[in-house]
C-alpha cells in the first residue's frame, strides 16, 4: 500500500516576496562576481599597476557596471509595465466588443424565437 501523500502547507503571505528578494540577491552577487572578474582580466594586462591602483580600477569598474547593469535592468521593467498597460487597456478593448456581440446576438435570437412563436401561435 502507498502511503498518501501530505499536501504542500499553504504559502505564507510574503512568501513570494521573499523569494523574489532572494533572487534578486543572487542575481547582484552573480552580477558582481562577473564584473570583478572582468576587472580582475583588465588589470592583469596592465602590469604597470601597483597593487592599490588595481585596486582603486576594479572597485571603479565593478560599480560602473554595476549602475550600468541597474540602468538596463530599469529600463526593462519600465517598458515591461508600459506594455502590461497596453495589454490590459487591449483585452479590455476586445472584452467589450465581445460582450456587444454577444448581446446582440441574444438579443436577435430572442426577437428571432419571439417571431417564430407569433407566427406559430397566430397559424394555429
Amino acid at each position: 500500500m502507498i502511503p498518501a501523500r501530505s499536501p504542500e502547507p499553504p504559502a505564507r503571505p510574503g512568501a513570494a516576496e521573499l523569494a523574489n528578494e532572494v533572487e534578486g540577491y543572487l542575481l547582484l552577487q552573480a552580477e558582481r562576481d562577473q564584473a570583478r572578474q572582468e576587472a580582475t582580466t583588465l588589470c592583469s594586462r596592465l602590469p604597470w599597476l601597483t597593487t592599490a591602483q588595481a585596486e582603486d580600477v576594479t572597485r571603479h569598474y565593478v560599480e560602473q557596471r554595476l549602475g550600468l547593469t541597474k540602468q538596463a535592468l530599469q529600463r526593462t521593467a519600465d517598458r515591461a509595465h508600459r506594455l502590461r498597460g497596453e495589454y490590459e487597456a487591449r483585452y479590455a478593448a476586445l472584452r467589450r466588443t465581445l460582450l456587444k456581440r454577444h448581446a446582440a446576438c441574444a438579443s436577435l435570437l430572442t426577437a428571432a424565437c419571439m417571431a417564430g412563436t407569433s407566427v406559430y401561435a397566430l397559424t394555429r
